[in-house]
């Protein structure tokens, strides 16, 4: 079911959501925690539609907002999608403009699940320091991704920059499958035996950088980026081992090859991950990523990606 409310108060909003509930018997104790999701209107389906499937494994009040110009009329028009067209959730879409802009937290505030985390998503936009915006200073965790940026590798020394304890982002997520890869390897391969890493990625994926960190972090090894044809997804990692060269590389589809120093190439299952899989994964966990904290402060640093970040072209001057 979807109710439209135009030009109405968040305290209106609350109250209809309560009657939807009680005439509809949905009940709001089976919800774990509430997300936050701040899109762009061009992306608001499609982050709901993310969040709606996830939203089976973590049941959670989903509240979107879709901020406008501040030079708009001072207005705010809501959406409550409950049943069949909320997944596992209930979802409020806040639609605001004028001086509402700079009162998001105050936007939603009174929508906030009592007693339950608060995660914030950031489906496009990425702030200059999540954790000091309005949302991210109530959310226990903050959700990023940066591939949805101009310049992500920029974007990822901003986040460096102002890294706080329960920040993440998406482009590190996307990355759990290589790393269960590439432990598994460990496992076969002798560590001692690793001279140094190669990661192959295309220009502005910022996962690559963080795999490369992460590698740096599990061996204290010389790890490179080189950058390759034009794509979206970091394609293969070579271990230079003292017995020979270990690959792990998918150049595409789902399915990766194995190459070890000795023996025949095997065939490996690594499927590029969906936005739903991702943010399923960040919302099981409610705590700070340390891993993922220690990465990008500590041992991003000791990586060189400037292969692999695109100049801007700078403007034609006008004649």
């Amino acid at each position: 079911m979807i109710v439209d409310i135009e030009d109405t108060t968040t305290a209106q909003v609350g109250k209809r959501l309560a009657v939807i509930r009680e005439d509809g018997g949905v009940v709001a104790l089976s919800r774990v925690l509430t997300l936050v999701i701040l899109a762009s209107n061009g992306r608001v389906e499609e982050a709901i539609a993310a969040a709606n499937r996830a939203s089976r494994e973590h049941p959670c009040r989903i509240i979107v907002l879709a901020v406008g110009s501040r030079e708009a009329e001072t207005r705010l028009d809501a959406q409550i999608r409950v049943g069949g067209d909320a997944g596992a959730s209930e979802v409020v879409v806040l639609r605001c403009g004028g001086e509402l802009v700079d009162h998001q937290e105050s936007t939603i505030s009174s929508l906030l699940l009592p007693d339950a985390p608060v995660v914030a998503w950031w489906a496009d936009e990425v702030p200059a320091d999540v954790s000091d915006t309005p949302i991210g200073r109530l959310a226990h965790r903050r959700i990023t991704d940066i591939t949805q940026t101009a310049e992500p590798y920029a974007a990822l020394e901003g986040l460096r920059s102002t890294y706080t304890a329960g920040d993440t982002d998406l482009c590190w997520t996307r990355l759990t499958r290589w790393r269960i890869q590439l432990a598994s390897i460990l496992d076969i391969v002798d560590p001692a035996t690793i001279t140094s890493i190669t990661v192959d990625s295309p220009a502005e994926v910022p996962s690559a950088a963080l795999l490369a960190a992460w590698l740096h972090r599990r061996l204290q090894v010389p790890v490179g980026l080189t950058c390759i044809a034009p794509g979206t997804v970091l394609t293969a990692v070579h271990l230079h081992t003292t017995d020979g060269e270990v690959v792990l590389s998918r150049p595409d589809g789902d399915i990766a090859r194995l190459h070890l120093a000795e023996g025949p190439t095997q065939s490996v299952p690594l499927p590029v991950r969906t936005l739903e899989d991702c943010l399923a994964e960040e919302l099981r966990r409610l705590d700070a990523d340390e891993i993922f904290g220690e990465v990008l402060t500590e041992d991003l640093p000791q990586v060189d990606f400037s292969a692999c970040v695109l100049t801007p072209t700078p403007p034609t001057p006008a004649d």
